[in-house]
């Protein structure tokens, strides 16, 4: 049975229409809080670290790598689910899907963002980034490319390229619907953005056949970035890091984040802007099913990670295995697997699963959970490199904090801009999903 009455076709035009038309003070109260966030907390402690150098943040000899890596990975990994999980479900032709896709897509486009500005932030110097490019320099010298950080830059920017198009494909006929109900200079602009679009069968066949191309384009891609993601560390010889699981375990955490925070973004707009109609219960059932699978393929990972370790017996494994497990780090450890091995049991039950309210609150656990995971993975692996000579301590600086906080309003500027420029829900696709008698208000009064 339906948790809420469908809507018929000229009411999903009106609603999804209404929440870009339709501006009220809190939006902007919103958006003038995030903003200034994003200023007070990322770009002013960012400017602060350009004056006095990379030695304001936590970094070390032993650690060199800390908050700002963390985050970027945490960033990269949210930004999987999105486009993936879009693709992966149009293929499968998992309708569920087509209400939900166009956020999470947008999703995974600001996630790649928000992870692109850490990198600036991170190489200190931000006028030399381009050396992270494959160029040469002014000195006629190539980067190395055997390395897997310039793996990244290049996984990282065609993923970002396929992502955007992916979502500017499938959002054509729904600027169109935009044009065709505003005036003015938005209608300029929405008649630029649906490229004349009229809707006709040719029309419509081009978009079902390059937006399926694209989803096939886009899956081995998303797969593909998170592995060389996992290089950084598992490329390396450094005890903790150099493990041939990383890919699989990165690739596995980085959906399993995604799809958290797809559970996050969802409950904010069904309760903004009312869609409680158009993401139904059938949607936080089979994300929360989706979780549920993720977490135990999260757990046996961690667990063979640990069993791999100990059984290896080699005394740098042990030694960082004892570090990351009773060290200062411990709390933090037992806390990711709490949130992220335990909590997510309770998804076994119905009642937990089907409850938006406290799917959010797992959601945002799992994802809390996540990001220890990747702020421990360099915290606890790094300054316990074989020798104790090279033993050390990383504790992030208040900038690196700062920056970690201001990201999230990043994230959420980005978002708030997003609603108002770009239906947030499918028009099209949604309507498909009615069932016939739906389509017609008129049937709804017969």
């Amino acid at each position: 049975m339906a948790d809420y009455q469908e809507p018929a076709w000229a009411d999903v035009n009106k609603d999804v229409l209404r929440s870009m038309l339709v501006t009220t003070p809190k939006y902007w109260w919103l958006l003038g809080t995030t903003i200034t966030i994003a200023v007070v907390c990322f770009f002013l402690p960012w400017l602060y670290q350009w004056h006095v150098g990379v030695g304001a943040a936590g970094m070390n000899r032993n650690a060199v790598w800390g908050t700002y890596l963390s985050n970027f990975i945490f960033w990269i990994g949210l930004s999987h689910s999105g486009t993936l999980l879009s693709a992966v479900l149009h293929i499968t032709q998992s309708s569920w899907r087509k209400t939900i896709y166009r956020s999470a897509e947008a999703m995974t486009l600001f996630s790649l963002m928000t992870a692109a500005m850490f990198v600036m932030v991170h190489v200190g110097r931000v006028w030399y980034v381009h050396w992270s490019f494959p160029l040469p320099n002014e000195m006629g010298l190539w980067p190395n490319f055997r390395s897997p950080l310039m793996f990244d830059v290049m996984a990282i920017t065609t993923y970002l390229t396929a992502s955007s198009i992916f979502i500017y494909m499938g959002s054509v006929p729904d600027f169109a619907a935009v044009r065709d109900n505003s005036t003015g200079m938005r209608r300029r602009l929405y008649t630029i953005f649906s490229f004349g679009w009229r809707g006709t069968e040719h029309e419509w066949h081009t978009l079902n056949w390059a937006y399926t191309f694209f989803a096939v384009f886009v899956i081995p891609l998303a797969v593909s970035v998170h592995s060389i993601v996992s290089w950084d560390f598992a490329l390396s010889i450094v005890p903790g890091l150099h493990h041939t699981i990383f890919a699989p375990y990165f690739v596995c955490g980085a959906i399993y984040s995604g799809t958290a925070g797809i559970v996050t973004v969802m409950w904010l707009l069904r309760k903004a802007f009312g869609y409680e109609k158009y993401i139904r219960k059938i949607h936080v059932d089979n994300l929360g099913k989706l979780l549920l699978v993720l977490s135990l393929i999260w757990t046996y990972i961690n667990v063979m990670e640990v069993f791999n370790a100990w059984y290896g017996g080699t005394s740098f494994e042990r030694e960082w295995l004892k570090f990351r497990m009773a060290g200062p780090y411990a709390i933090l450890y037992w806390e990711m697997i709490t949130f992220c091995a335990f909590a997510p049991l309770l998804m076994f039950s119905n009642k937990i699963r089907c409850s938006w309210n406290k799917m959010l609150v797992l959601s945002i656990l799992i994802n809390i959970g996540m990001i220890t995971e990747r702020f421990i993975i360099v915290a606890t692996a790094l300054p316990r490199k074989f020798l104790p000579d090279s033993f050390g301590f990383y504790l992030p600086s208040l900038v690196e904090v700062s920056i970690t906080i201001g990201s999230f309003a990043i994230f959420a500027t980005l978002f708030l801009i997003f609603v108002k420029w770009v239906p947030c829900i499918s028009i099209y696709e949604t309507k498909e999903t009615l069932t016939p008698l739906r389509r017609d208000a008129r049937w709804q009064k017969a």
